[in-house]
């Protein structure tokens, strides 16, 4: 149960900060957004703060900013219907009945839609009586439907009704949302359990190994080898590890004073031929910077195995999917907090620059049609647009299947 616990939380971190970054930037812009989703499937549980419905869905896995103007909105008032209004202290609509006959309202307004434009004007004229009626709608006014109240959204605060730029910036805060929480989870994980340190200072000492029998202790700052100056931690990994079986010579300072310590260096690989652990510093400052540099480590690495893809260098059946992410994800739980936050860091990272990739139905792809659109004056066609994602959507399944059957082989035959 905790292992399964901690995939669920692990997953859900990394969808709730993608979905939380879009959410923000769309807030800021002034995009009304209708739904914040964690999950898909069936709603579990949901309330509503402001404008915005929150819910948690029934599957552990994905999840959603629900935006105005990302499909095409809800045609629910139609010329010719019969519907039911009701009018603020200012004479502006402030609700919409499309079945006047379900509500319970005393107070309606009853007639037949003449026209009706909730978009730009904001003005709904109504036949009432045989008298023709024209009323300004209030932006934030609302749709009653089955019951629930859903607020209608003229253009200034519809996703295509937004600049090209904040639009752009509301689909990449996804990703770099990804990004930087991958960046707080190793700068965290280094301040809580040490970032390594390439001082020439001996770190932690395996009882029984070389360095132990010949003296060193946790904490001894390394002069010279051998009689040859050494500054930094790698030196002493290059001079031990090409020195197996031999006895070498530490000039060590120790509490301030020097003295001289043969070592006799063992046959196993790297430092594991003198049983001692790279020192680690917790200083906020390097933790800092660390998490920095292995965010950005990462990131190079992850780029670099997707061109050896595209280049064939890396076959689909080296690729992994959501069964293998799920089984590895529970072996780091197993190993510890420290193992399992920097897995969660690098799949954040891995979500992000997935997101980032130019193809339909990702965030890269969205970004491509805005590129487009900039480049020709125009938006491209909505219903093109959707059927390419669309198309693209069904690639990204198909996809997933193939590197699900390869984990299935992988893990289980």
């Amino acid at each position: 149960m905790g292992t399964i616990l901690a995939i669920v939380v692990v997953f859900s971190l990394l969808v709730l900060i993608h979905e939380l970054g879009h959410f923000l930037l769309a807030k800021r812009a002034g995009i009304l957004c209708r739904e914040f989703a964690l999950g898909m499937g069936p709603k579990l549980f949901r309330f509503k703060r402001g404008e915005t419905e929150y819910t948690i869905r029934l599957l552990p896995i994905g999840g959603m900013v629900r935006m105005a103007g990302e499909d095409p909105e809800m045609e629910l008032v139609k010329p010719n219907m019969e519907i039911g209004v009701q009018l603020d202290k200012a004479g502006r609509v402030c609700r919409l009945y499309p079945e006047p006959q379900k509500a319970d309202q005393s107070n309606l307004l009853r007639g037949t839609v003449v026209r009706s434009d909730l978009e730009r004007r904001l003005t709904i004229t109504l036949d009432i009586a045989g008298e023709q009626q024209t009323f300004a709608v209030d932006p934030a006014a609302n749709l009653i439907v089955d019951g629930h109240e859903v607020q209608i959204a003229p253009l200034n605060r519809q996703f295509k009704g937004k600049t090209i730029l904040q639009r752009f910036w509301t689909i990449f805060a996804g990703p770099a949302a990804n990004f930087l929480l991958a960046f707080v989870l190793f700068a965290a994980a280094g301040l809580l359990y040490g970032v390594p340190s390439d001082k020439p200072i001996i770190g932690e000492v395996k009882a029984g190994g070389p360095a132990a029998m010949a003296g060193l202790q946790e904490g001894d700052r390394v002069i010279s080898i051998q009689g040859k100056p050494v500054s930094t931690w790698s030196e002493i990994v290059q001079t031990v590890s090409s020195s197996p079986g031999k006895t070498l010579v530490f000039v060590i300072s120790r509490d301030g004073v020097e003295k001289s310590v043969p070592v006799h260096i063992g046959e196993e690989d790297q430092m594991g031929k003198m049983m001692v652990y790279q020192p680690v510093t917790y200083s906020p400052v390097d933790a800092v910077i660390g998490g920095a540099k292995e965010t950005y480590g990462y990131t190079m690495l992850i780029l670099k195995g997707l061109g050896q893809l595209f280049t064939g260098a890396v076959g689909m059946k080296d690729l992994s999917g959501p069964a293998g992410i799920f089984v590895m994800t529970g072996k780091f739980a197993q190993e510890g907090i420290e193992m399992l936050m920097r897995w969660a860091a690098l799949l954040s990272v891995n979500l992000g620059l997935f997101n980032l990739l130019p193809l339909p139905a990702l965030d890269g792809g969205r970004i491509v049609f805005l590129l487009i659109e900039a480049l020709r004056g125009r938006p491209v066609d909505p219903n093109k647009e959707g059927m390419v994602h669309f198309l693209g959507f069904a690639f990204l399944m198909l996809l997933i299947l193939v590197v699900t059957w390869n984990d299935l082989h992988r893990f289980f035959f």
